[in-house]
């Protein structure tokens, strides 16, 4: 019998503002996103936007009792598509958050935006609200990739709205993907240098996948060879360490000191709330780590916050043998891993739990053998599921 997790400090906490409304559900997207019925509609943007706002502002609420006193690093407003919100909408959902949490002075602010949505004077209304980063979602530059993505912009409204960013925002980043229909080298060499050319803070770069429940996964389109996207992705990696950026995370690049403070939170098994609908949430206690998730439907989740008070359908403590799972499925994603003294901070339990694991995955070359840190190397990198599997029992 495993003993309960016993924590010297809690971890960090962050706030994640789930935003599920899309102009266009793309047909490679497994999010919870659901396309504006009525673009038409008198009501902001096609949808009830105060109402939704008062959802949220209620919803955090619930969460106040569960994280009182914990000062908040980072907020992260997903999506979706979060920048359909007016400016002003934007500005009373941060005013909200401000007055009911303790939120840190420089704290990140990360929003995401579509190029079919960017206005200059929108993104203008939303830093003055306190947005300091923006996460442009371009995917390519490229008409005949977009199109086929099935996406709103084309190739010229992509690099405007990176333009308008960099002129509101300091820290941007740059969402691509690669690995696309019928994509090849030369093309997904093209998208990568348009990107650099901007020279965004950070860059993010996706291999599409097929995911279940989605058009594609329905409906597949000719995608490249695994040895073609293995090919596309040393390029990209040799293309962007050249350009100064450094992979820090699987599929997350940056100049120095430019990571996603957010991501990295994750990323190192800490704490968030989740608020909006569908949005999931993972708290830590003195002796427990508690997942929650809420209603997956915007409708549905906020009939639950008006009538019910909360829309909670799922709030379960993790098993402590799932914990060292938990733990390592996150923090192998990083390139430089973690600390070891980081497992027992954030799972609350001894290191000894899984040196057999280790060992193991060490021998297979999956694992640096460095005793200071919980680390892949290149091939763990490579078989990066082979590796967090290793951890499952």
């Amino acid at each position: 019998m495993l003993n309960q997790p016993t924590f010297t400090a809690l971890p960090p906490l962050a706030l994640y503002i789930h935003f599920p409304w899309c102009e266009k559900k793309c047909p490679y997207c497994d999010f919870n996103s659901h396309q504006i019925k009525d673009p038409t509609s008198n009501l902001v943007g096609g949808f009830d936007e105060q109402r939704y706002i008062n959802a949220l502002i209620a919803d955090l609420e619930t969460e106040l009792p569960n994280t009182w006193g914990r000062q908040v690093h980072s907020i992260f407003i997903g999506g979706g598509t979060p920048s359909l919100l007016s400016a002003a909408g934007m500005d009373q959902l941060l005013c909200a958050v401000r007055a009911r949490i303790h939120l840190e002075p420089d704290a990140e602010i990360t929003m995401e935006a579509n190029p079919g949505s960017v206005e200059a004077d929108k993104l203008a209304g939303f830093a003055k609200a306190g947005v300091n980063r923006v996460s442009l979602g371009i995917q390519s530059f490229q008409d005949e990739q977009l199109k086929a993505l099935g996406r709103i912009h084309n190739g010229a409204e992509a690099k405007r709205a990176v333009q308008i960013a960099l002129d509101h925002f300091k820290s941007v980043n740059l969402d691509l993907m690669y690995g696309l229909p019928n994509q090849s080298l030369e093309a997904a060499r093209s998208d990568v240098e348009t990107a650099l050319s901007f020279k965004t803070p950070h860059l993010s770069f996706y291999n599409l996948t097929l995911e279940p429940n989605t058009y594609f996964a329905n409906f597949p389109p000719k995608l490249p060879s695994d040895d073609e996207i293995d090919a596309i992705f040393e390029q990209n990696l040799e293309l962007l360490t050249k350009a100064g950026y450094k992979r820090y995370e699987v599929s997350a690049y940056a100049k120095k000191d430019q990571e996603c403070k957010h991501n990295l939170n994750y990323w190192r098994f800490g704490d968030y709330i989740g608020i909006g609908a569908g949005a999931h949430g993972k708290i830590s206690y003195p002796g427990k780590i508690t997942r929650q998730v809420r209603e997956r439907h915007p409708e549905t989740y906020m009939q639950a916050i008006e009538t019910k008070g909360n829309a909670l359908i799922e709030s379960r403590e993790i098993a402590t043998k799932d914990l060292p799972f938990e733990f390592m499925l996150n923090a192998l994603r990083l390139t430089d891993g973690v600390d070891t003294n980081t497992f027992s901070e954030r799972t609350g339990l001894p290191l000894s739990l899984i040196n057999k694991n280790l060992d193991e995955a060490s021998k297979k070359g999956l694992l640096d053998e460095n005793p200071s840190k919980l680390k892949p190397t290149a091939l763990g990198l490579r078989y990066l599921n082979n590796l967090q599997e290793m951890f499952l029992d």
